[in-house]
C-alpha cells in the first residue's frame, strides 16, 4: 500500500511540475509576444520613416522598456526551470540574445524598408 501512495504522490508531484514548466513557457512566449507587438508599433508609428536607421536602431533600443524587461524575466524563469543544472548567468545571456536578436530583426525590417527599390 505504501509503494503505491509513494508511486501516486511522485506521479501527482510530477504533474504539478509539468503544469508548472507548461505555464512559464506560456509566460515566457506571451512576453516575446508582448515585446515584438510594442516593438512592431515603433516600427509603424508616425515619424519614424523619416528617421536615420542608427537613430531608429537607438530609438528601438530604448522603446518597450516594461515589455522588455518582462520578457526577460519570463524566458528566465522559464529556462531556470527547465534547465536547472545550467551555468549561472546563462539564463540571463540568452534572454539578451532574444531581446537583441527582437531588435536586431526590427531594425533590418526598417532598413529593408527605407532601401530604394
Amino acid at each position: 500500500m505504501r509503494m503505491i501512495l509513494a508511486a501516486v504522490l511522485a506521479a501527482l508531484a510530477s504533474a504539478a511540475w509539468a503544469d508548472e514548466l507548461d505555464d512559464a513557457h506560456r509566460l515566457a512566449i506571451q512576453g516575446r509576444d508582448s515585446y515584438w507587438n510594442c516593438l512592431a508599433r515603433e516600427y509603424s508609428r508616425e515619424g519614424t520613416q523619416r528617421m536615420s536607421a542608427a537613430d531608429f536602431t537607438a530609438d528601438v533600443a530604448s522603446v518597450c522598456p516594461s515589455e522588455r524587461q518582462n520578457f526577460r524575466v519570463a524566458l528566465i524563469d522559464f529556462l531556470s526551470m527547465q534547465y536547472p543544472d545550467a551555468e549561472s548567468g546563462s539564463h540571463l545571456s540568452t534572454a539578451n540574445r532574444a531581446i537583441a536578436l527582437a531588435q536586431k530583426d526590427i531594425v533590418t525590417a526598417f532598413v529593408r524598408r527605407k532601401a530604394p527599390n
